[in-house]
């Protein structure tokens, strides 16, 4: 992306209230495109990075998430980063919780996107970037909902790469490994009291936080996604921390089970 186009250009970031929508649009601020950041609630929104305007948007609304597409006006870059990270048993997941989430993570996204791709397509230029999760790579247990939601954002945008890519217009997936964001306070979590999964799920989850504990910083996911829209031609997927240099091609090499035993072993189950 060039000085010159970057100063005209704008971005929507959802979720920019901290970690990595934060971060990503601070750094899109900082080369100078027109940064709007959504948050539930805009005015508690503590120091808000310079350059970036806050707009409300609350993802499992349909209706909010018309009013911010409408209130973004044309934007030329969305990052698709807002969401919820939930944890429980697939047995004991209330379904509602279920539908909250895939409506959060996958569906307000989505709709977001429709929403915003014919001014990308009109004007022959745009980057849609889904910040996913590495767990739709490598699936961990006591994760099956988050895991569905975030692989059904990849495959949507896998799917629509195609579509948009004449018209001048990327589609591709960050997905973050373990990250050092504090997100650990912030899961659902869903089990009940004498569930026979619980030890298990508690082994899990203590393992998890370590692993985000010494993860990568939110600005070095930022990075990561400042490459996919810099890209003349994104790639369909960019893999940030969780040593995803070398677990990827290991993942093309390993059987798939093995590949689920090792996940599973590194979150001591």
């Amino acid at each position: 992306m060039s000085d010159t186009a970057s100063r005209t250009r704008t971005a929507l970031v959802t979720g920019a209230s901290s970690g990595i929508g934060r971060a990503v649009a601070a750094a899109l601020a900082a080369r100078g495109l027109r940064v709007y950041g959504t948050s539930r609630n805009p005015g508690a929104v503590a120091d808000p990075p310079p350059g970036v305007a806050f707009l409300p948007l609350d993802l499992a609304d349909p209706a909010s998430v018309e009013a911010c597409g409408a209130a973004a006006g044309e934007v030329d870059v969305l990052v698709n980063n807002a969401g919820e990270s939930q944890v429980g048993p697939l047995e004991e997941l209330p379904m509602e919780a279920v539908e909250r989430l895939f409506r959060t993570n996958v569906f307000g996204a989505v709709r977001l996107t429709q929403l915003l791709l014919p001014g990308m397509r009109a004007r022959r230029y745009g980057r849609v970037v889904m910040v996913g999760s590495m767990l739709a790579s490598f699936p961990l247990a006591y994760r099956s909902s988050y895991v569905a939601s975030k692989a059904a954002l990849k495959g949507f945008a896998d799917a629509a790469r195609r579509e948009a890519a004449p018209f001048g217009v990327g589609i591709t997936t960050v997905e973050p490994g373990s990250i050092n964001t504090g997100i650990s306070g912030r899961r659902t979590i869903h089990v009940r009291p004498d569930s026979p999964y619980g030890a298990e799920l508690r082994t899990m989850l203590g393992r998890l936080d370590a692993n985000e504990a010494r993860g990568v910083s939110a600005e070095r996911v930022a990075a990561t996604v400042l490459r996919a829209v810099d890209a003349p031609r994104p790639r369909p997927l960019y893999a940030v921390g969780s040593a995803a240099p070398l677990v990827f091609p290991l993942r093309r090499l390993l059987p798939r089970s093995a590949v689920l035993r090792l996940t599973a072993r590194r979150h001591g189950l």
